[in-house]
């Protein structure tokens, strides 16, 4: 077995990244991040964590063409009501949905040319997927940028595959109380991001 080439320093200090596109707001909270990679969002129920999902989404289409693959809840009223909230029709050339399509389905897709840049999961407990797999597919799509999107177990993302995924991710987003919390290995001044102004001042009110 041929041993890879080990790359100099002067190499990884001059090679240049395509780094995302982000407004002001994004950008304060993620910093520079490369257009690769992966990331993980996770949070309880009614806290604003598909809200915010689309938000980002919409935000990344200035970067690249985004696949949201809604394979929990599939292309129902709920999602179309969040879909109609956050304007996604502004963005509808560089913005598609995925109804409940499969690991398999969503590999053949990705193989094409033209395909999407940036595919958000939603959710990461619905993909079937081991930490093989998982690794399997980030090196196959090495060039894409896979946002995963996963159900929480108090503070941390549930399941042995969500927690190995934090682990992996350079940039790791918590969402509560309709607010964006980050750890990114790229940057970000680490202030959270509000989602819904009056949903967060309520979750407020409640914690006091």
């Amino acid at each position: 077995m041929a041993v890879k080439r080990a790359v100099s320093v002067d190499e990884i200090t001059k090679k240049k990244f395509k780094e995302l596109e982000l407004p002001p707001e994004f950008k304060k909270l993620l910093g520079t991040p490369e257009c690769s990679g992966i990331w993980i969002i996770w949070g309880e129920s009614f806290n604003g964590e598909t809200g915010f999902s689309l938000q980002l989404a919409k935000a990344l289409t200035k970067s690249g063409k985004v696949f949201y693959n809604t394979l929990e809840e599939g292309a129902r009223k709920s999602m179309q009501n969040a879909i109609v909230a956050q304007n996604m029709q502004e963005v509808k050339s560089r913005f598609t949905i995925g109804n409940r399509e499969g690991i398999d389905d969503l590999k053949e897709r990705l193989r094409r040319k033209k395909s999407p840049d940036i595919i958000f999961i939603d959710s990461l407990q619905y993909t079937g997927l081991n930490k093989k797999e998982y690794k399997l597919l980030k090196e196959e799509f090495h060039n894409k940028l896979f946002i995963f999107i996963s159900h929480a177990d108090g503070k941390n993302p549930e399941g042995s595959l969500a927690k190995f995924v934090k682990y992996d991710a350079d940039v790791k987003i918590r969402v509560e109380g309709y607010r964006a919390m980050c750890l990114s290995r790229l940057g970000g001044d680490k202030e959270p991001y509000t989602i819904w102004e009056q949903g967060a001042a309520q979750f407020d009110l409640k914690i006091k």
